[in-house]
Order: C-alpha cells, then sequence, then structure tokens
C-alpha cells in the first residue's frame, strides 16, 4: 500500500491510547502531522506514541506550507461566518493539505467533518474517523471481528460512537 494521509490532534489523541495502534499502518504507509498539530499534543501517551511513529518512519512531521496556511485561514474564517460548527486552523489546515496532496484526513473533529457538507472545494476530500479506519481494517481482513474491534476502540479510547455514527455501517455490527 502507498497511501498517505494527515491526521489532527482528536484523531492522534484517541488513536495513541488505542492498544492495537499499529494497526493504523495497515493502511497507511506514512501518516503526516503538521506542525500546528504537533503543537497541540500535550499528554505523555500521545507525544511518546508519537516519537515511536517518527523513530519508525510511520509518522513524519509536516512543515507549514505558505499557500496551504493562506487557505486554511481563509477556511477557518469562512466556517465562522456561517451556522455550522466551526474547523479550527490545525483541522482546515489538515483538510487543504488532504485536498492538495491526495492524503486522507484523519480526525474526530465535527468541525473538520462537517466541512465536506457546506464547502465545495472540500467535498472531494477523504475524511475518515477512527471507525471509518476500523471498518477498513476488518474488510482487507486485519482484525476479525469489526464490532469487537469497535468495542475495545471504544473502551479503551473513551470514544463512543452514536447511534447515528453507527448507521452507515450497520449490517458490519
Amino acid at each position: 500500500m502507498s497511501a498517505s494521509a494527515v491526521a489532527d490532534t482528536s484523531f492522534l489523541i484517541d488513536w495513541a491510547r488505542y492498544s492495537r495502534s499499529k494497526l493504523l499502518f495497515k493502511l497507511f504507509d506514512v501518516v503526516f502531522i503538521p506542525e500546528s498539530v504537533l503543537a497541540e499534543l500535550r499528554s505523555e501517551r500521545t507525544l511518546t506514541w508519537v516519537a515511536q511513529g517518527l523513530e519508525e518512519g510511520k509518522l513524519a512531521v509536516l512543515p507549514e506550507l505558505p499557500d496551504a496556511s493562506r487557505e486554511a485561514l481563509q477556511l477557518v474564517a469562512r466556517s465562522r461566518r456561517l451556522p455550522v460548527r466551526p474547523v479550527d486552523y490545525p483541522e482546515a489546515y489538515c483538510l487543504v493539505v488532504g485536498r492538495e496532496l491526495g492524503y486522507a484526513v484523519l480526525t474526530e473533529n465535527g468541525g473538520a467533518l462537517a466541512v465536506r457538507d457546506y464547502d465545495p472545494n472540500f467535498a472531494s476530500v477523504e475524511v475518515l474517523r477512527a471507525l471509518d479506519i476500523l471498518y477498513r481494517l476488518w474488510k482487507l481482513g486485519h482484525v476479525e471481528s469489526f464490532r469487537g474491534e469497535l468495542e475495545l476502540y471504544e473502551r479503551e479510547t473513551k470514544r463512543l460512537y452514536t447511534a447515528r455514527d453507527l448507521a452507515k455501517y450497520g449490517d458490519a455490527l
């Protein structure tokens, strides 16, 4: 597999709590972490997981690219003018980079998830939550049970998905 992704803070914090976090690299050769996201990380567990991933070459720091930064700031401003959950700069930066470089965007941030619904410039960006990643891992045979893996993930991360979130995977549950 030669796919790449870019991850935001919410995703990294949760994913680092998951005991089978290395499974992420069954789907992505490298996951980029923007400098603005790296600056938000505080927990020892997350920083340790990131440091190990950087050492193994599975994670990489993505420098701030001026054009992407400018567009991300514009996206933040647009989102603040609409009656929707706004997107913050690090997540907006991930979305811009994801679109420009063809990377999947890994997030649990509601503002980032909403952007594709109201901004046609981002409709083609692949935005994935841990729920989506676990489903893909199951479909590809990397985990035995989607339901079992999801239950483990929710128990370890304390990230609970709503019935609405789970509805799109109803047949697999």
